[in-house]
């Protein structure tokens, strides 16, 4: 039987018999043991009531974190022109139209979020099995197909997060960083969850929350109580 380091033993006793927390009881609790010597990634992990397979359960939106994520988000932007030029002027990390199809068909793909302006989408769409399966897709329900390219990129790398619900039924996300102030996480964790509250499908029957979970990169999860997190 493999035996755990003593920082993964300390955690794990930590977290011993402790679920159905408030959402600041798990903020301290996950915060307190991010102990790794780099700065951990809280992240949230929600278990929904759908089925993704079915278009009217689908679970999809976006959010824009009171707090930010803490990350450095890299961005691309597929436009011409005009266009091209106020991405770039707006901090966008890679700015293109076939050429960046062409390194992204490559196998290159050094971004985190990806946004178009309508036109390039018969350029994007054949990108789809390359970005899909990365949650990359631009699109226009979470506002990365427009042609307002600079509040795009404005918005990505402020802080704003998208989610999407997988096969399974699960949403997940960071949510910041371990070296935020406990009140900062705990701001960022309710808005996460309220918008993934907001955004239930109108297909979904019976219990939408089934389960939320936050941790941090390198620690265990711990259970938040639903009612709680939703501010029910």
């Amino acid at each position: 039987m493999a035996k755990y380091g003593k920082r993964t033993t300390a955690a794990r006793e930590a977290f011993a018999g402790k679920s159905d927390l408030t959402v600041e009881e798990a903020v301290a609790l996950v915060k307190s043991n991010a102990t790794a010597k780099f700065d951990e990634t809280v992240e949230i992990a929600m278990n929904l009531g759908v089925d993704p397979r079915h278009a009217d359960q689908m679970v999809r939106g976006v959010v824009a974190l009171p707090n930010g994520t803490g990350k450095t988000v890299r961005v691309a932007v597929f436009a011409r022109d005009a266009k091209a030029e106020e991405a770039t002027a707006a901090g966008a990390d890679v700015v293109g139209a076939e050429d960046l199809m062409e390194i992204v068909q490559g196998g290159k793909i050094d971004f985190d979020r990806c946004i178009a302006t309508p036109d390039m989408m018969p350029i994007v769409g054949r990108l789809g099995k390359v970005l899909g399966p990365r949650n990359l897709m631009p699109n226009p329900k979470v506002g990365t197909v427009t042609m307002d390219v600079a509040a795009a990129v404005a918005a990505a790398k402020g802080g704003e997060v998208q989610f999407k619900a997988e096969k399974e039924g699960v949403v997940h996300a960071g949510v910041g960083k371990a070296s935020f102030d406990e009140a900062k996480l705990v701001e960022n964790v309710r808005s996460f969850i309220d918008a993934v509250s907001k955004a239930r499908p109108t297909g979904v029957k019976g219990s939408y929350m089934k389960k939320i979970v936050i941790s941090s990169s390198m620690g265990p999860g711990v259970t938040i109580n639903i009612e709680n997190g939703t501010g029910n």
